[in-house]
């Protein structure tokens, strides 16, 4: 592992300058055609077995072992945010209004860096290791259901992923056993009155009031209707209504989301918030229409593989246990049907000012976090493959 590990510090200058063009161009989910060919282009330059628009803009390669072991996935996602970048610095977004702010630019650039360390030194592999360069994280339904579909699992064993993390600081990483990242559902809800002059309310069914009574009557499912121990949220995150101050809004609009981590208490809460707007509705006799979504499930760690995590990642990073995180990611689909883990490499750093949280127009990342991810990955293979 050591050979490795010289490796993929060595190429850690080439990982900062991916990174940094990624970041300069950057591509919108489901849009990622351009950066499925840098990526595809560098991995059949060294000699990588390469499938490309698996599921989407999705890219799956494989190098093959020096022997009989098991196959082990490793996962990065792709894709940008529509978010204008309003850092100073040279790497800075070129793309108006588009941005990586959530360091899959990053991810993309540390999954290179392993694949080529390994493809330099494969004799040392037991089995074969598939990169899965994963376009639409950001944006349901994901990119991961299609390229499962599309066989992007085949002959996989075991399968790992990383997400730079700026909340944690730099030199570290994280994990959990069981559940670790919350289901990610949305919700839109029309409420449709009765318009009319301002001054005359009497003669309207006002929209913006009753959705008023709605933002705050969805948060007692929260508070009244979920256990105090169970982790779980509902937000309303968008609110649109009426033009001119002195009328009475025909319609109101509201969005949001709802996280949480018991498939039970999931579709309990989706059952709540249509009665909720149902009864609200009704009451101010204003008519509705709710449309539920529900997104990513919760990210369920595999137990043996999280101990891996903690006997082998500790070797190359130091490790600690992670608190829940209500934040969602589709990387649970791919532990529906394998065995695996979701690992976290901490990514912040004060003393750099490199404090924004995730989708912030002035989000970056300690870069060294790449070099500690690599390795993390690198450990997980070699451990994985030793038999």
């Amino acid at each position: 592992m050591e050979q490795l590990l010289e490796a993929v510090e060595r190429l850690y200058p080439d990982m900062v300058g991916w990174r940094r063009y990624l970041h300069q161009h950057p591509e919108l989910s489901y849009c990622e055609k351009e950066t499925a060919i840098f990526v595809a282009r560098k991995l059949r330059e060294w000699g990588l077995e390469v499938q490309t628009g698996v599921g989407g803009h999705g890219v799956v390669a494989r190098l093959k072992g020096n022997g009989s072991g098991p196959t082990v996935a490793l996962r990065a996602d792709m894709d940008a945010l529509p978010i204008q970048d309003e850092k100073l610095t040279e790497y800075a977004s070129k793309a108006k209004g588009i941005m990586h702010a959530c360091g899959h630019d990053a991810h993309t650039s540390t999954l290179l860096g392993v694949a080529k360390a390994m493809s330099e030194h494969r004799s040392l592999l037991k089995g074969d290791v598939v990169f899965l360069f994963q376009h639409a994280e950001e944006l349901s339904p994901g990119g991961a259901n299609s390229m499962i579909e599309a066989g992007a699992l085949d002959g996989v064993d075991y399968v790992y992923g990383i997400h730079l993390w700026t909340p944690l600081p730099v030199g570290t990483a994280y994990s959990r056993s069981g559940a670790m990242m919350a289901a990610a559902d949305e919700f839109e809800i029309t409420v449709t009155g009765k318009g009319g002059h301002g001054g005359l309310p009497h003669e309207t069914v006002d929209s913006i009031v009753t959705a008023s009574q709605l933002v705050v009557n969805l948060q007692t499912i929260v508070s009244r209707n979920v256990s105090p121990t169970e982790p779980c949220v509902v937000s309303v995150g968008s609110f649109h209504s009426g033009t001119s101050f002195n009328v009475i809004a025909e319609t109101a609009a509201l969005t949001g989301t709802v996280r949480t981590f018991d498939p039970e208490l999931r579709m309990e809460v989706k059952k709540r918030v249509e009665e909720v707007v149902e009864h609200t509705c009704h009451m101010a006799g204003a008519d509705y229409k709710v449309d539920y979504k529900l997104g990513y499930p919760p990210v369920i760690n595999h137990d043996a593989e999280v101990e891996r995590f903690f006997r082998a990642g500790s070797k190359v990073v130091p490790c600690e246990p992670l608190a829940l995180v209500m934040a969602g990611e589709d990387f649970s689909y791919y532990l529906h049907h394998r065995k695996g883990c979701f690992m976290f490499v901490g990514a912040g750093n004060k003393e750099k000012g490199i404090i924004y949280p995730h989708h912030h127009p002035r989000f970056d990342i300690d870069e060294t976090s790449m070099l500690h991810a690599a390795r993390l990955f690198v450990s997980m293979v070699m451990d994985c493959q030793k038999g």
